[in-house]
């Protein structure tokens, strides 16, 4: 019997093991992935910045140059952030808060359901994830902390942080609801 019980054990702990590896394999597939497409971005607009401040001031964003920078920075930090697995929470609060806004750039311009599931929803849904599953066993946070996870409330408080900052970023220096049911005049 004891021995019966020891082989069950044996394999229970390899099958939680190697379905750990998994997990912690698809993490790091999809922190690289999302880390990457954000750093390139941030890094784009920052190589040219001047750009990034006229296309902020023709969608008709007052401060145009701040509201570049943020952008800019949000992303080029939240892509190394979640790259790295360092301060994946954080990194991950600045993608959505980000994404949020790029998803709604997209779908000002056009009745909201004409096409609302784009790559800035699908980032920032990715991020999102990240924010609750922890960035994984290969990441900085997991070398350094010990763990890459955070306390549901956290997770829960970023996320909302995440989407309040955006919108609040958006209503700030935007000025209009960028959600339509039907196409805008003009």
């Amino acid at each position: 019997m004891t021995a019966n019980f020891m082989e069950k054990t044996s394999l229970s702990s390899g099958a939680t093991s190697s379905a750990r590896s998994m997990t912690d394999t698809g993490l790091l597939i999809l922190r690289l992935a999302l880390g990457a497409t954000m750093l390139q971005a941030g890094l784009i607009k920052a190589a040219d910045f001047s750009t990034t401040a006229g296309f902020m001031e023709s969608g008709g964003w007052s401060l145009p140059t701040f509201a570049a920078l943020m952008v800019t920075t949000a992303e080029t930090l939240g892509g190394l952030g979640l790259l790295f697995g360092v301060l994946t929470p954080l990194a991950a609060c600045a993608v959505i808060g980000a994404m949020v806004d790029a998803w709604a750039v997209n779908v000002s311009t056009d009745v909201v359901w004409a096409m609302p599931f784009n790559v800035p929803f699908l980032v920032a849904f990715g991020a999102a994830t990240l924010l609750f599953t922890g960035s994984g066993r290969w990441s900085v946070d997991h070398r350094v902390f010990g763990r890459s996870t955070v306390p549901r409330p956290i997770a829960v408080g970023l996320l909302v942080a995440g989407v309040a900052v955006a919108i609040l970023t958006w209503m700030a220096l935007n000025g209009v609801n960028p959600i339509h049911f039907s196409a805008p005049q003009g």
